[in-house]
């Protein structure tokens, strides 16, 4: 007998429902019927006791993804030059491994525009790498650098600047605190090649990008200093009042986020130097001194002396 999903609901709780993967079937254990039969088993037919095996004996490859060229479609011809059995290749055979593995490399890569994403890819690496990115930010960029490569935005462009551009435009629209001068510090292209580039992938990629918010710079900036978890509150504090006196309007959000760790630490009595959290924040100390200064004048902060 097979019931229907309403009647199984009703009448059997889903804890005493079972499934037997010889017959294919739900079974309810109190009454005995069948909630399912025929279902398809998706398993493999293999079994594997340990990771290992289980990782030996799989068929499957890794999730596609838009940080390699080629998406990840294409197998590589391992380095080590042993058999299945784990013995070393005979001499020949390694010599005739290799111009397989050269003439895989050559095949992977045929069109202009696979060397060209081959190229932005391996920058795009480098630079997360250095910036300490996450993946999904890692995605985003190499998403909107293949959208501005079908569109024709690179041509006559650097590779480094539309990468760089793409990895700031990726950090804005996923709130990861990152600055233009921070990601120019470790590329070839200046700053102003980052910024034109950035503003064309804007407009022409139509990419809504949120305002940058100075809180979301506290915890980066007071991790890295060692402080805790009450001045990273207390700055988020200061900066949700000086938004609501409308301080914030128009000021480099990491220069405010800079001084209200300063002040927050001060009222927290873990104290930071001024220059200490300039490098951190990537500003120079003028701006943390004179920030930090009309904050407290203009949320009327009782600063300890220093």
């Amino acid at each position: 007998m097979v019931m229907n999903e309403k009647e199984s609901h009703t009448e059997c709780p889903p804890d005493k429902i079972v499934f037997d993967p010889e017959r294919g079937e739900y079974i309810c254990t109190l009454t005995g019927e069948v909630i399912e039969e025929r279902i398809i088993d998706e398993h493999p037919e293999w079994r594997a006791f340990t990771p290992e095996e289980r990782e030996r004996r799989s068929r499957t490859g890794g999730p596609l993804t838009s940080t390699v060229h080629d998406r990840g479609l294409a197998t590589i011809i391992d380095w080590r030059d042993r058999d299945a059995t784990g013995k070393r290749l005979e001499f020949r055979r390694r010599l005739e491994m290799q111009r397989l593995r050269r003439w895989q490399t050559r095949s992977r890569i045929q069109s202009s525009i696979e060397r060209n994403l081959a190229q932005a890819m391996n920058e795009l690496d480098k630079l997360s790498d250095q910036l300490d990115l996450p993946r999904k930010v890692r995605e985003e960029a190499a998403r909107i650098y293949r959208e501005a490569v079908e569109k024709g935005l690179v041509r006559g462009r650097s590779i480094e600047s539309v990468v760089a551009a793409a990895v700031y435009a990726a950090c804005r629209e996923l709130k990861v605190p990152r600055t233009l001068d921070e990601i120019a510090r470790f590329t070839k292209s200046n700053r102003k090649d980052i910024a034109r580039c950035y503003r064309l992938l804007l407009k022409e990629l139509d990419i809504r990008v949120p305002t940058s918010d100075p809180i979301d710079f506290v915890p980066r900036i007071a991790r890295s200093l060692g402080l805790s978890g009450s001045v990273m509150r207390k700055a988020a504090e200061i900066l949700h009042m000086a938004r609501e006196k409308g301080i914030t309007a128009g000021k480099d959000p990491a220069g405010l986020a800079a001084a209200a760790v300063y002040i927050a630490a001060l009222l927290c009595d873990e104290r930071r130097t001024q220059k200490e959290i300039a490098q951190i924040a990537g500003v120079t100390e003028v701006t943390v001194r004179n920030r930090y200064k009309e904050l407290a004048r203009e949320l009327d902060v009782n600063l300890p002396p220093q």
